[in-house]
């Protein structure tokens, strides 16, 4: 398997190419989407590219937990539809002193846990052996933690009286590719649910002792919420089918970079920021001391998932990263069951401006090049010491748009 830019013109030709296009504007993109491969609301990989052609979407970036498993299906459907392909996975790593002193990162609801992104990995993915052995260890984990949730919420069901059973073998075949995820559990339950009862008065009385509470009557017909709600009630700490998780699918964050370094990607932090009452987690409650962070651990990139975010908040905070030197990209994720468009937006659906457009798509253009130059054999953005080439950003910048508009013209 070869990679898709081996054969693309050397990077002067590119740039002479792309200076003779007249009117060009920053293209819309999305650099953070789930596919099945991980779990995700698309019911399959081409639904993400058939959304994104009709919204005008002319670059995508795969981000699965923990696998690059969907990348051959992915890159294929990118040449099929001519839109962009980044390259990209994400961990659940930590972050041990702050876990310790319970400073909430990334994650509302445990200290120390983090969300790790990497961007621009290679393709085809080349992790060494030591590197791949790490990563079937952590996948290992979650499926054993899976495991217990299943052989939990199984036992469960037969409390109750129930005839419904579920099966880590069954969800691989039906709604998983490899990885199975908590959502794939509460997805799977849902389905049966709906398969054994067919009415809605039927449907109520059964998740009523399924939950031990009133369901709200709303609920049934509301997938996406009743999948959540599943998930929450059931297999999150304190539900009847939680399994604790085992810190070895959770390595510390410098692991994670090391991983992410080594199959040629660039290391990103996720930023979560405010939630919809306003509030921050301790680690990013301050964008001065998370700069300092990041860049102690020689991070000089960062993703936002703007549907989360107010759209003064998260200007101002990716300006000033922006400023900072920082790329930046921004992303959808669609990694719970509700359907959304695959444009990035802000809260309450509020659109983007131009000048945030102009920023990510900067940042996408950064990580494309960063592939390009890879693919070429060549050092990319993150120099082998792990620092970036941050006074170049600016020339990566439009070498990727070069890269960008080649491939898909």
């Amino acid at each position: 398997m070869q990679n898709f830019l081996n054969n693309f013109p050397p990077e002067n030709d590119l740039l002479r190419w792309s200076e003779k296009l007249a009117g060009k504007q920053p293209l819309k993109v999305n650099g953070h989407l789930h596919s099945p491969y991980s779990f995700s609301a698309f019911t399959g990989m081409e639904q993400m590219f058939k959304m994104a052609t009709n919204e005008n979407i002319k670059v995508l970036g795969i981000n699965d937990f923990n696998t690059t498993d969907g990348y051959v299906e992915f890159f294929n459907l990118a040449l099929k539809y001519k839109i962009f392909p980044l390259f990209n996975i994400e961990f659940m790593g930590i972050l041990r002193d702050e876990q310790a002193n319970s400073i909430r990162v990334n994650d509302p609801n445990n200290p120390g846990r983090t969300y790790f992104s990497g961007k621009g990995l290679r393709y085809p993915a080349q992790p060494d052996e030591e590197n791949k052995k790490i990563l079937n260890s952590i996948v290992n984990e979650s499926h054993c933690q899976v495991e217990e949730m299943i052989s939990k919420l199984n036992d469960f069901l037969h409390q109750i009286g129930s005839d419904i059973r579920i099966g880590i073998d069954e969800i691989r075949g039906k709604w998983a590719k490899e990885l199975v995820r908590e959502r794939h559990i509460a997805k799977a339950l849902r389905l049966k649910i709906f398969e054994e009862f067919n009415t809605d008065k039927k449907r109520r009385f059964f998740l009523g002792q399924l939950l031990k509470d009133k369901v709200p009557q709303s609920l049934p017909d509301d997938v996406p919420a009743l999948e959540n709600e599943i998930r929450a009630r059931l297999l999150k700490k304190g539900g009847v089918a939680y399994a604790k998780e085992n810190e070895k699918a959770f390595p510390e964050i410098e692991k994670v970079i090391e991983i992410i370094m080594n199959a040629g990607g660039i290391p990103c932090y996720p930023v979560l920021l405010d939630d919809k009452n306003g509030d921050y987690t301790e680690y990013e409650s301050d964008p001065a001391k998370l700069l300092e962070k990041l860049e102690e651990k020689k991070v000089s990139s960062i993703e936002l998932i703007p549907r989360r975010n107010d759209f003064t908040k998260l200007k101002e905070f990716v300006l000033f990263f922006d400023k900072n030197g920082f790329v930046i990209s921004l992303g959808t994720e669609h990694n719970t069951p509700a359907m959304e468009p695959v444009t990035v937006s802000c809260r309450d659906g509020k659109a983007l401006d131009q000048e945030l457009l102009s920023i990510t798509y900067r940042g996408t253009s950064v990580i494309a090049a960063h592939q390009y130059l890879h693919a070429q054999g060549r050092e990319g953005y993150i120099r082998a010491d792990g620092t970036a080439r941050t006074d170049e950003k600016e020339y990566f910048e439009q070498l990727g748009d070069a890269v960008i508009r080649k491939f898909i013209n």
